[in-house]
């Protein structure tokens, strides 16, 4: 299986972080998005940032930014459809997803969950760690976009309910000292990112 094209999911709300965006949050010299563009881009062919707003604000990191094309803030699985009509414009067989409040994800995220969904056989793949599914990081073939559109319109919003129904692969990733799926929700998950990032 080639590289996938990437797509950083940035279209929530905030709201335990008071409003804006997580992703521009910073963790010592960088911001959350600086630091998983830098884990993700090597392991795709290509990136985007699916955001809603204006994305001047994005202009410094001169990626594509793709806004929902559901209304309402449907959630990830928007931001999912976003990046896999962005990919199939590029010709990509396959998005992978990461959110942009989860700086420690791991650096081989993007060969472990392809090869989960090629020995399991299914077309869509997530990370899990013992604490669980992490379903903003998956792998999505862009073929199942069309059907992706319809459960958003018929009003589908819980990743896994989607997922599901088309048979998904997981792919393990070990928990050492903490888990690496750790994301940063309200100002004491910050606190505490900074305390994981001087420790490393």
């Amino acid at each position: 299986m080639t590289a996938p094209l990437g797509v950083i999911l940035a279209g929530g709300q905030a709201t335990r972080m008071g409003g804006g965006d997580k992703g521009l949050l910073r963790l010592g010299d960088r911001t959350l998005l600086d630091l998983v563009i830098d884990r993700l881009s090597p392991q795709v062919e290509g990136l985007a940032l699916n955001a809603n707003g204006d994305p001047a604000r994005f202009d410094a990191l001169g990626l594509p930014v793709l806004a929902d094309s559901i209304e309402g803030f449907a959630g990830p699985l928007a931001g999912v459809l976003a990046g896999l009509d962005w990919a199939a414009e590029q010709g990509a067989s396959h998005i992978v997803t990461a959110a942009a409040d989860t700086p420690f994800f791991p650096s081989d995220l993007v060969p472990c969950l392809q090869l989960a969904a090629e020995t399991q056989g299914k077309p869509i793949a997530l990370a899990k760690t013992e604490n669980g599914r992490h379903p903003t990081f998956g792998l999505w073939p862009t073929a199942l976009r069309g059907d992706l559109r319809h459960a958003l319109t018929d009003g589908v919003r819980k990743v896994v309910q989607w997922t599901d129904s088309h048979g998904t692969a997981m792919a393990s990733f070990p928990v050492v000292g903490f888990d690496p799926f750790f994301n940063v929700n309200t100002p004491e998950d910050l606190a505490e990112a900074q305390r994981l990032m001087e420790q490393a």
